[in-house]
């Protein structure tokens, strides 16, 4: 007989091999057929207590997604399942960011000179026109990772309604008090021809000159501090503001010092100036600040005052104490031209280059002004630097860290225009400032990590008023009329009204579209000809901030509650759209429109460098999907520690892959060892099922907390290390044999195939959320017994109660078991035997024994295991002062479970199942 016919082996039509790239499009377009997926999570939890909101940040509609947009949207997705599938109603709304400079910018370089000769109107159609084609993109290439969301619904910033809201917001704002303009010098992206909030500056290294240069006193400052002949020694490393100089600060409670040589500087700092042989050190005399305070200098490229001032920002860790002082290039600068009524001097353009207030003002010689008008300031340093002559008295180069425009990567400088500014510190909210009511909502949010309250607290705590005006052409208009005459800004609730109307139905164009009268409601008090626009546009950073009262709190959407449960984004924007978020939700409604936020790293290759094209070390996410499989990509996303930088490379891909097979592989056993299972009822599990029902409980509990709490990479190496070590390394070993060689309905079999039903329904329960794709196509190959009345992956549910704990001590099993196998691999390597089968157990340990022998065999995967004889030992080895001795086995090997317990042809077993076919 061939005994091999007579095995109930495994049988499935789960595939082992995955197929991935392949298969994975065909039930994505399933569920993205008229929303199926989103649509059937929306129904399933109707009726529930509970709602969690995902409020998604928008991407950028400028570009293909990189594999940090896949990184975002899956780890959304991924959450926002896990709620659901824990029985919470979910919703997810996605929305895109769609205007900005990064948009303009694109449009002007396909336009390029063309541009000038377009009207408002038409770049702003073009950059619609640029939005609308990547939004569609985007749109798709999210869907081909299988990213499940309100795709039929999105938000787009630049829908007429959008633009409506956004507008709103701003006149909230506005009417609380807290929208300011104001001639203020604000970080200018010279490239970009606009001003920047502080959230799109970055630092990096720049060269400057460090220049020390001497102001000679006038004879009245000279007079009155009864000196001859003095200079004030200032410190600049921007020698192209030197000409826009009004003042030379100095700190109040420190004492400023005459040299020899005639030169002052703070006391504090005599030292420094010694070393670097400004001066030899003798004093003449000794001076108090205040002495200075109303006196003036003489500026070198001018002759134009310059007055002495006192301010506590002087500090004496650097430069000569005398802080050179132009109001219209620096926020200390400014505020110090506030105190003393100093006049805001502006010769720079949008562009960074000298203007005719250089001739106007008188800031430079009449016969140099041909030369410095229309001069980049940048390229005007080594100009003003010898046009200072003796007067500067030393200079070196040197690298320090300098603000940078994000977007365009230039320099960026301070300089003076009007714009528009929230304000941080007017105590407008019930007698707070918006400062102290944002710091009081940090402390009400929670913190994934936990280190975010700190990083985003301190940043709310430095930071300056913000600046939401640009002067740009794409954006939503900061759409308010002036009084031609008084220059007053006009907030008439009628009129704020009628505006965010039309806006609503013609979209934000109107306001550069239609005539002023035409933007008047009916019968207003105010008349067209007495009126001005303001034709700045708003910071996208108040777009994007402003997004929770367009999508949660409108109305236009079905989008969840009206505070988001979760923001979710990359750890930049506790500076971004996360601080944007809370300062307009909080000037509007003194409250945060999150409970919770969630950041994650950003994306590198292997060695952790950053990914760029010119280094060939860009993956991209479709690259992944056609290569490897979604499924890949996410289980990557789930195993890192995404709360720092994630690496990606072919080999983390290629071990991601492995690490899948595993539990695919896992998944396709106890699917194909539980097919001919009819139902359910056991006597009583076996002790090998108890066991294994008993580390599943523990490890399956603490993956579902650890998923919960959003630690993916935890749970998943929980999981993963139960479903090699314990699952396949111990378990689905041990009961091959049962499963094959038993009767069909034998107790022991029966027992395990119960055992495997029960684990495999809580492991797709689990990977429900995470690998949904994988989890979908196991159930079409499920016994009913495992998926129930599920018609697909999203009947699944986190709910199930799966608790077993038979108070089995394992610790001895284990160590045995351990012990054993390492002379197993000896005796093999020996060629003593080829099979554990071929070796009997013995032992004297009363705790074992007093376990069924027949279980104890099949731990080991030996033939016999009985108590301590005399017979000869291959080996022996003692665990906790417990003693087990390795024999040959006594009997032959049957030939159809290659046991050695028969005595004639087949064992016992094999000829009672034999015997009953």
């Amino acid at each position: 007989m061939d005994y091999k016919e007579t095995l109930l082996l495994p049988n499935t039509s789960f595939a082992m091999r995955a197929n991935l790239a392949e298969c994975e499009p065909k039930k994505f377009k399933k569920w993205f057929d008229k929303n199926y997926a989103y649509e059937k999570i929306k129904q399933k939890r109707k009726n529930a207590q509970k709602t969690f909101t995902l409020h998604d940040g928008p991407p950028y509609a400028n570009g293909h997604i990189h594999i940090g947009h896949a990184l975002n949207k899956i780890l959304k997705e991924t959450i926002i399942k896990t709620h659901y599938f824990n029985g919470e109603k979910v919703r997810y709304t996605p929305g895109w960011d769609c205007h900005g400079l990064p948009i303009e910018q694109q449009v002007e370089l396909q336009l390029k000179d063309k541009k000038k000769d377009l009207s408002k109107k038409e770049i702003r159609t073009l950059c619609r026109k640029h939005a609308s084609e990547f939004i569609n993109i985007q749109k798709n290439e999210f869907k081909n990772l299988g990213v499940i969301a309100d795709w039929d619904k999105p938000y787009i910033t630049m829908d007429f309604a959008f633009e409506a809201n956004i507008y709103r917001t701003l006149c909230a704002i506005a009417k609380k008090g807290l929208l300011y303009e104001r001639s203020k010098p604000v970080f200018w992206s010279w490239a970009a021809k606009s001003a920047l909030a502080e959230a799109e500056v970055e630092y990096e290294d720049k060269e400057d000159y460090s220049s020390f240069i001497a102001f000679d006193l006038d004879e009245e400052a000279l007079k009155k501090l009864n000196i001859k002949k003095a200079s004030a020694v200032i410190w600049t490393t921007t020698p192209w503001t030197l000409v826009a100089n009004q003042a030379i600060a100095l700190n109040p409670n420190e004492n400023y010092v005459l040299t020899k040589e005639g030169l002052i500087f703070a006391k504090a700092l005599l030292k420094n100036m010694v070393k670097l042989g400004l001066t030899q050190g003798e004093l003449e005399k000794e001076f108090e600040a205040k002495e200075f305070e109303g006196l003036n200098a003489i500026n070198p490229l001018n002759s134009r005052k310059s007055l002495f001032v006192l301010g506590e920002h002087v500090l004496m860790d650097g430069g000569t104490g005398l802080v050179h002082t132009a109001p219209g290039h620096g926020e200390d600068d400014y505020y110090m031209g506030l105190k003393y009524k100093l006049e805001v001097l502006m010769p720079v353009d949008d562009g960074g280059c000298y203007d005719e207030t250089l001739r106007t003002k008188g800031l430079l010689p009449p016969a140099l002004l041909d030369e410095f008008i229309g001069l980049h300031i940048f390229k005007a340093n080594e100009k003003i630097l010898e046009l200072l002559g003796k007067n500067l008295i030393f200079v070196s180069k040197f690298i320090h860290s300098y603000p940078f425009c994000w977007r365009t990567h230039k320099p960026v400088i301070y300089r003076a225009t009007k714009q528009w500014f929230i304000l941080m510190d007017a105590p407008k909210l019930e007698g707070k400032s918006l400062r102290e009511r944002a710091k009081e909502q940090i402390l009400k949010t929670k913190f994934y990590p936990q280190s975010g309250i700190k990083r985003i607290g301190s940043m709310i705590e430095n930071r300056p008023d913000w600046c939401i005006s640009r002067q740009r052409d794409w954006g939503t208009p900061i759409a308010f009329f002036r009084d031609k005459n008084t220059k007053e800004v006009v907030l008439d609730d009628e009129i704020l009204e009628f505006i965010a109307e039309i806006f609503e139905k013609q979209g934000a164009d109107s306001w550069w579209e239609l005539e002023i009268k035409d933007l008047l409601p009916p019968n207003s008090k105010y008349k067209a000809e007495n009126l001005e626009k303001i034709y700045d546009i708003l910071d996208v950073w108040f777009d994007s901030g402003s997004t929770w009262n367009a999508v949660l709190n409108s109305g236009n959407f079905d989008a969840g509650e009206e505070q988001a449960s979760m923001y979710l984004e990359g750890s930049d924007q506790h500076r971004g759209w996360f601080q944007s978020s809370l300062l307009v939700g909080t000037a509007i409604k003194q409250k945060v429109p999150y409970q919770s936020i969630l950041t994650h790293g950003f994306t590198t290759d292997e060695k952790g460098q950053k990914m760029s094209k010119s280094k060939g070390n860009v993956i991209a996410p479709d690259y992944v999907a056609r290569t490897y499989g979604v499924e890949i990509l996410r289980l990557w996303i789930l195993l890192s520690d995404y709360s720092s930088d994630l690496k990606i490379s072919e080999n983390i891909l290629k071990q991601v892959s492995e690490q899948y097979r595993k539990i695919r592989n896992t998944i396709r056993f106890l699917l194909a060892n539980t097919n001919d299972l009819k139902d359910m009822q056991i006597d009583e599990f076996s002790f090998i099922d108890k066991w294994i029902l008993t580390r599943a409980s523990l490890v399956f509990k603490t993956s579902k907390e650890a998923f919960l709490n959003y630690d993916f990479s935890k749970g998943f190496n929980g999981l993963l290390n139960f479903l090699s070590a314990d699952l396949s390394g111990i378990y689905l070993d041990i009961i091959k044999d049962r499963l094959y060689c038993d009767d069909k309905d034998s107790p022991k079999r029966k027992s395990a195939q119960v055992a495997m039903v029960l684990i495999t329904k809580e492991l797709l329960n689990l990977l429900a959320p995470n690998l949904t794709y994988s989890v979908d196509e196991a159930l079409e190959h499920s016994n009913v017994l495992i998926k129930g009345e599920a018609l697909d992956v999203f009947d699944l549910s986190l709910e199930e109660k799966f608790e077993y704990d038979f108070k089995i001590d394992d610790k001895i099993l284990l160590l045995a078991r351990e012990k054993f196998f390492e002379f197993i691999d000896t005796l093999k390597k020996d060629k003593m035997i080829k099979s554990t089968l071929e070796l009997e157990l013995q032992t004297n340990s009363k705790a074992i024994l007093a376990l069924p022998r027949i279980e104890m065999a099949d731990w080991f995967i030996v033939s016999v295991f009985e108590k301590m004889g005399n017979e000869e030992a291959l080996f022996e080895f003692e665990i906790e002062n417990q003693k087990f001795k390795i024999i040959k086995a006594k009997h032959n090997k049957c030939p159809r479970c290659w046991k050695f317990e028969a005595q004639n042809e087949l064992c016992p077993r094999c000829q009672e199942v034999i015997d009953r076919m």
